[in-house]
């Protein structure tokens, strides 16, 4: 695995927690019965988890450590859901036999592997035939914004060059098809969708989230090893609020679907 480059602090968390099925994992909904069993892998908070559990027959969460695993049961306990359980594992080599689920999903995910080709691999392994394997991954070289932010394209210029130094793929998206490929995947078919925040709240909320997110530990750590320092990095958050602040703007968020039957 990678060194997850967001670490799991509270405004990583309350961000990751606006995600849910719908606005999130749609494309694979109109796939999913109350008969199936399905592995979500990189549960994190488990929003999206305790959704894809209202729609199937039992949910196992997936997460690198006991205390991300905790995030989702913690939310599961929270919201009620009981046909929810959690296992501890590497997504290169998932504890689980052959053919085990119905359905395998993983959101934001592959970005952060170290060989998301083999992570295809082992998620295709533990799909049943005829089941489905699913995918979700942003591609942060198609972000886009308006109003022009100087703040923003610094920002995103690092944050392309953290991601890689921590092993991921920055730009997973646009690599589904090659991945797909190479991990003998069949029957796959690709889908996009996007996050639009174009509303003043919205924009104010996306803003002030990754104003946050640049001066957590992490993050501070992480930039530090490149030479960047906290007064370079409020300065990065404050291109944010800027950009937020706007009368008018919008940011758009790409991300690319990837599902295939085995």
């Amino acid at each position: 695995m990678t060194s997850y480059l967001h670490g799991h602090h509270e405004p990583v968390l309350r961000s990751h927690r606006s995600r849910t099925a719908e606005n999130s994992a749609a494309y694979l909904l109109p796939h999913l019965d109350a008969g199936q069993r399905l592995l979500d892998i990189g549960s994190g908070p488990g929003t999206i988890t305790c959704d894809l559990a209202e729609r199937v027959g039992g949910i196992v969460a997936v997460e690198i450590d006991e205390q991300a695993l905790g995030l989702t049961l913690d939310e599961a306990r929270r919201r009620g859901v009981t046909n929810l359980t959690g296992r501890v594992g590497d997504v290169h080599r998932l504890p689980f036999p052959d053919a085990s689920f119905d359905v395998v999903h993983a959101h934001m995910v592959l970005q952060h592997v170290g060989d998301p080709v083999a992570a295809l691999r082992e998620m295709a392994r533990v799909a049943r035939p005829g089941g489905v394997v699913a995918a979700r991954d942003s591609d942060y070289g198609m972000f886009t914004w308006t109003p022009a932010s100087p703040g923003i394209q610094e920002w995103l210029e690092l944050y392309h060059r953290l991601a890689v130094d921590a092993g991921g793929e920055p730009d997973a998206g646009r690599f589904y098809p090659q991945w797909a490929a190479e991990a003998g995947l069949r029957e796959v078919s690709f889908s996009a969708s996007t996050w639009c925040y174009s509303s003043v709240e919205d924009r104010r909320w996306w803003g002030e989230s990754w104003a946050a997110r640049v001066l957590t530990p992490t993050f501070v750590r992480r930039a530090a090893a490149r030479g960047v320092g906290e007064a370079e990095l409020q300065r990065l958050a404050d291109g944010w609020r800027e950009w937020s602040a706007a009368p008018h703007g919008l940011f758009l968020v790409p991300s690319v679907e990837l599902l295939a039957r085995v």
